[in-house]
């Protein structure tokens, strides 16, 4: 059987059954201290399909930073099948200083597949691209909810695709929400260059949900498993998945406090009280309710809101 060959990433061979930290120079800073994109390469022993795992796209988002270095970690080149590119942390400068964002105030995740002579969110989308992406197969792209908001650990992804769907029932979250490629965004840059990606959301930004990060530990190896790349070692995703193809965010209809009785994966019925919003004496103003049945994927964490804000999101599920 002929030897496998090496995989090279940013101008870095690593040898079959062996793994590496390699930096993907990005930029300098004013001070001249260089910005690089940590990558951890695991290249398999065996042949088989590449992965990618990709986490702070938005510097904000921790939750998958955790799920990455927790998968890495129990990852063996030289027992796996095909190779893993694992990276933590996408959005370096956001991350660093805590911000969604990069310094320019774009959003990465709207800049792919970028340019190697653009903005500085386009030459990161670029390097993703070409050195990540590029020769992989499958990836799965760790997210959390937006600023004050959670949301339950869920799988977004193209359930038209036959593939897709496969790795998403694989992944066994709690709900699989239908959504095509979005333009700017890595999923649909990828997807556009052929490969099958999984867009993991679950938590809130700025801090470890440790249900969130266990579940998506759970789900990464568990598509690793189905792809023979690496024995999961997870019990079998359930046989039945909820799936969604609509989703509605119910808003405030008073600005005001609001106090909800409702919790993330529970079911909830068209018309029924989701909670309330009061004035700052505690006057009742109005009341939240849900105007289809379904199931509770994402919240609110500000308890102030304006009329209009984003209170509870609802997935319609189908049966």
């Amino acid at each position: 059987m002929a030897r496998r060959p090496p995989l090279t990433i940013g101008g870095v061979e690593v040898r079959p059954g062996s793994s590496a930290q390699i930096d993907l120079p990005v930029s300098r800073l004013i001070t001249g201290a260089e910005m690089a994109i940590p990558v951890f390469a695991l290249h398999g022993r065996y042949d088989g399909p590449s992965v990618w795992l990709s986490a702070a796209i938005h510097g904000d988002e921790l939750n998958g930073v955790e799920i990455v270095n927790r998968v890495v970690a129990g990852l063996d080149p030289k027992e796996m099948h095909g190779s893993v590119y694992a990276v933590p942390v996408v959005n370096l400068y956001g991350f660093i200083t805590g911000d969604r964002y990069l310094p320019d105030r774009r959003d990465l995740n709207r800049s792919f597949p970028g340019s190697a002579r653009g903005s500085l969110a386009a030459r990161v989308a670029h390097l993703l691209m070409t050195e990540i992406v590029a020769p992989c197969d499958v990836g799965i792209d760790l997210h959390t909810a937006s600023d004050h908001r959670t949301n339950l650990p869920q799988v977004r992804a193209d359930l038209d695709d036959a593939d897709t769907l496969r790795l998403a029932k694989a992944f066994g979250p709690s709900v699989m929400v239908h959504s095509k490629p979005r333009k700017g965004t890595l999923r649909g840059a990828a997807a556009r260059a052929g490969k099958t990606v999984l867009l993991y959301e679950a938590g809130e930004p700025w801090r470890f949900n440790h249900d969130a990060i266990a579940a998506g530990v759970t789900g990464v190896r568990r598509v690793l498993g189905r792809l023979k790349v690496a024995k999961s070692g997870m019990p079998r995703a359930p046989k039945r998945v909820p799936a969604s193809r609509s989703t509605r965010w119910m808003r405030a209809t008073r600005s005001g406090i609001v106090h909800l009785d409702v919790a993330n994966g529970e079911m909830v019925e068209a018309k029924q009280p989701l909670g309330t919003i009061d004035d700052a004496f505690g006057k009742r103003l109005s009341t939240v309710r849900s105007s289809r049945a379904g199931m509770v994927i994402g919240q609110t964490l500000h308890p102030l809101v304006n009329r209009g804000d984003a209170v509870v999101h609802i997935a319609s599920i189908e049966k």
